[in-house]
């Protein structure tokens, strides 16, 4: 045979994975082949891979009697509408798609590759964990992989898609990387397994309740986004990616919009109920504003009294903050902040400006928020939105109470532009109890409480609890119709479009983690 059709051969062999019986069990289980997630994923015709005739170099346990080209990763890089991305997908079909200590090399130059030309790193991970036979040798490789996961944070975009097991030292790099995806009924995630649970502390839990989609999307927060097949999951990394940067240098891409940057929109002059103990939802009032009424929500399982996520104002990409009334009446709790908190860092890594709309009354109270840390977590909050040196805006439209106001984009840490709609409620605490605690010798000796009650109340939210005089002391910037707060918003976007600003300098701060 000759070098020309021994290549040939070598490179179909390696187009055909672990053969068709192992192929036809990755189909039954509903999933796609590693080469058919790259062509869902990537431009037609874009894919060149890189490594494809690398094999292992195990020779223990009978392992060199096994050796398929490509060692069960998939590595190279192709085009999302036009933009390069480099990209893994580790091949089921081939020995579980275990990582080797070649493979391992694989990824870690492909990440390389991608750091030197400022791309983003998509993982599609579907793999048995560490190759058993190679020992130490294939943790290393898990260690090598982190490491570069950590460099490339806040340089490059970095989206893992779970398609199949990620278990044990595996689920570390998702867990560095700044998205991941999952598919329900096929993924799962878990650092040891149920049966070592059972063994070690008697608990019976199966993969599904223990590492599946649901519970990582809704309960650990692992998950940012739950998909229903391997295509819909492919289709929505590209979708994400339209609203990002190739790197950290580079300006989010600008989407072509009809929509007038001046549209008043009406409903809102009426959504917020005249009852400040009714709720409603602040995703209504976000794709109201935003291009099109185009919301790609983040973490949309996890914390949902506040919401996050990505849209477009006047053509260009803004992260999303938003409290939801119809959720805990919006209270910041432990979730809420670190989700918020990690969102936001990530705008600010890669340059893209902050929307904030509030309406929080405050911290959820409670003997498991505080036993849990919520100090610790709130201040992660907090220290997120006065560390980020991106344009920052932030509307208030009904309440604005006690800490949770200076968390949630409060002018004093550092935010650009302030507003307010008339219904903005600002105050150390809400009007009721602000009236208990300073009339309350006045309504112990009451001889008719509630009306003396309900006169103070309607005194103290006249006097304080209006927006009026947070922009009296210069703390918002201006107190606006509800019908202009797209233009307003705009108007900010484009006014802070060169902004520059920054921060003492220092290795880097210390988040309380």
């Amino acid at each position: 045979m000759s070098k020309l059709e021994e290549l040939k051969r070598r490179k179909q062999a390696a187009e055909d994975g672990g053969g068709a019986d192992r192929t036809r069990k990755q189909r039954e289980a509903g999933k796609l082949l590693a080469r058919e997630r790259l062509d869902v994923l990537l431009d037609p015709g874009t894919f060149v891979e890189t490594g494809k005739l690398v094999r292992h170099q195990c020779r223990d346990f009978g392992m060199d009697a096994q050796v398929v080209d490509g060692d069960g990763v998939i590595t190279g890089y192709g085009a999302i509408d036009g933009r390069t991305v480099y990209v893994f997908a580790q091949d089921f079909t081939v020995f579980g798609g275990s990582l080797s200590a070649a493979n391992a090399r694989k990824i870690c130059q492909l990440m390389d590759l991608a750091l030197k030309s400022g791309a983003p790193i998509i993982g599609l991970n579907d793999s048995g964990g560490a190759r058993i036979q190679e020992g130490v040798l294939s943790l290393g490789g898990y260690a090598d992989i982190f490491l570069r996961n950590t460099l490339a944070s806040g340089v490059v975009p970095q989206i893992s898609a779970i398609m199949g097991p990620c278990a044990g030292g595996a689920v570390y790099s998702p867990a560095i990387t700044d998205f991941v995806f999952m598919v329900d009924n096929t993924s799962y995630m878990f650092v040891t397994g149920p049966d070592v649970i059972k063994t070690v502390t008697h608990e019976d839990v199966s993969k599904e309740t223990l590492g599946g989609p649901m519970t990582h999307n809704s309960v650990s927060g692992v998950g940012h986004f739950l998909e229903a097949t391997d295509e819909d999951c492919l289709l929505r990394i590209r979708a994400l990616l339209s609203y990002l940067p190739s790197n950290n240098q580079d300006e989010a891409p600008r989407r072509p919009t009809t929509d007038p940057w001046d549209r008043e929109v009406m409903e809102l002059d009426t959504l917020v109920p005249e009852d400040p103990s009714q709720p409603y939802d602040i995703k209504r009032v976000i794709r109201a504003v935003v291009d099109d009424g185009e919301f790609l929500e983040v973490h949309a399982h996890f914390a949902g009294n506040i919401v996050v996520g990505f849209a477009h104002l006047d053509g260009k990409p803004v992260g999303i903050v938003a409290n939801q009334p119809a959720v805990l009446a919006g209270c910041l709790d432990i979730n809420s902040s670190v989700k918020a908190a990690r969102f936001v860092r990530f705008c600010d890594a890669f340059h893209i400006p902050i929307v904030t709309f509030v309406d929080v009354p405050g911290f959820l109270p409670g003997t498991d928020q505080e036993f849990g840390g919520i100090i610790r977590h709130g201040a992660k909050l907090l220290y997120a939105y006065a560390e980020a040196v991106v344009p920052k805006i932030t509307l208030i439209t009904r309440k604005a109470y006690g800490g949770a106001y200076c968390v949630m984009g409060s002018k004093q840490v550092r935010t650009d532009i302030n507003l307010a709609w008339p219904s903005a409620e600002i105050a150390v605490m809400g009007p009721e109890g602000a009236v208990n605690i300073i009339y309350r010798r006045e309504l112990q000796d009451a001889e008719d409480a509630a009306t003396v009650r309900a006169a103070k109340t309607s005194e103290f939210r006249e006097r304080f609890a209006n927006p009026f005089v947070a922009a009296e002391h210069g703390f918002l910037d201006d107190v606006i119709e509800p019908r202009h707060t797209r233009r307003d918003i705009v108007r900010a976007l484009r006014a802070l479009q060169n902004k520059a600003d920054h921060t003492p300098p220092k290795r880097h701060g210390n988040i309380p983690l």
